[in-house]
């Protein structure tokens, strides 16, 4: 697996501007801003918009397409004036693998530099078959992944991991993860950036699920993922920044008591949310398992004032969503909070994890926006 190269190792990471001019790249011509995709953004506009001289632009822009970061995208359209040159970023330039952990499933995507997944495996996984074999699987499938794209692996950055909660996210160690207590302590990120030979970062699955979802309009984003599937989380997201707690420990949302004489949770406690919810959604009763996900929402509006709820997981469809989106509505103050329209993907979490590498090279911090 490793390229003698472990991490294709980035001059421009160590460049503030440069990483700006990237992210502006990366927004202009992937994301939208008006444009088409692949149309490009001139060096007259990278300059007004960063701040930098043109001569800057110049100088960093020719660096970046010596980097093969960058490429030319035509020109602009005639105003009057010369035509500019427009500049693209090079999806392919870079890649980053993103693998989500989930506790029966395994998903492990190849990113482009844009974020994007370009290929994708999803297999069974027991993440009780403890951390041998899951590194072996983890491994393989990464392995296969990585030949779906050719040259991908000599242009690897590293590997992004979303696991269950809670987890130390900077040193890379998971916590008691509930119903499987042998990971507790398990230096995830170092023994798997040793299987692969590449840098791994680490983060709980809800919140590399939070990192993929698209703004509501402009300024500051305050809202809550639920994840609903083989568990029950949330990742936060508070005044644009994903808010982990000073040990990873926020967005246990699955794990707080609606019913204190309640059946007992795996995590030893009685009546805890996601015990109760996933119990119903297993006897097909998915009313009710809404009003029981609503209620937990509801307390999360009333404590965090947050104004948006997305849903995402194996078991949310959008009819299980327009149930939830209705009991909520119920349990707050009328226009309080809404629920996205939107359920995040399958392999949402899964990019999310490729996010975590990524980021760096447009000067985002490692573990947020």
């Amino acid at each position: 697996m490793n390229s003698g190269n472990p991490g294709a190792n980035l001059p421009a990471l160590r460049d503030h501007n440069a990483a700006l001019v990237l992210d502006l790249l990366r927004t202009a011509t992937v994301a939208g801003a008006g444009r088409r995709e692949g149309e490009g953004v001139s060096r007259q506009e990278l300059a007004a918009r960063t701040g930098l001289t043109p001569q800057a632009v110049s100088k960093i822009v020719a660096r970046l397409t010596g980097q093969g970061l960058v490429a030319e995208a035509g020109r602009s359209a005639s105003t009057g004036g010369k035509p500019r040159t427009l500049l693209r970023l090079v999806r392919q330039a870079r890649y980053a693998v993103g693998l989500h952990l989930d506790r029966d499933e395994l998903t492990v995507v190849l990113a482009d530099l844009a974020g994007e997944a370009v290929a994708e495996r999803v297999t069974p996984f027991d993440l009780g078959a403890g951390p041998g074999a899951v590194l072996e699987a983890v491994a393989a499938r990464v392995r296969e992944v990585t030949c779906d794209v050719p040259g991908a692996e000599r242009a690897l950055l590293g590997a992004g991991v979303a696991a269950p909660g809670p987890l130390d996210h900077a040193a890379g160690v998971l916590g008691r993860v509930t119903g499987f207590p042998g990971w507790d302590g398990f230096a995830l990120a170092d023994a798997l950036a040793g299987r692969l030979g590449l840098p791994v970062a680490v983060d709980k699955d809800t919140n590399a699920a939070a990192l993929r979802v698209p703004a509501a309009g402009a300024g500051p984003q305050s809202f809550a993922y639920l994840h609903v599937g083989s568990g029950l989380g949330a990742g936060l997201v508070l005044d644009g920044a994903l808010y982990r707690g000073p040990r990873t420990g926020a967005g246990e949302f699955g794990h707080q008591t609606l019913e204190l004489d309640g059946p007992r949770c795996a995590c030893g406690r009685r009546g805890c949310l996601e015990a109760l919810c996933l119990a119903a959604l297993a006897d097909g009763d998915t009313a009710r398992a809404a009003r029981l996900l609503a209620v937990g929402a509801a307390n999360l509006v009333a404590l965090l004032d947050i104004d948006r709820v997305v849903l995402g997981g194996r078991a949310v469809t959008p009819a299980f969503r327009d149930e939830v989106a209705a009991a909520l509505a119920r349990e707050t103050a009328p226009g309080a909070v809404r629920v996205a329209r939107e359920c995040a993907g399958a392999r949402t979490i899964a990019e999310g994890a490729a996010w975590l590498v990524l980021a760096p090279v447009f000067g985002r911090r490692r573990f947020g926006f």
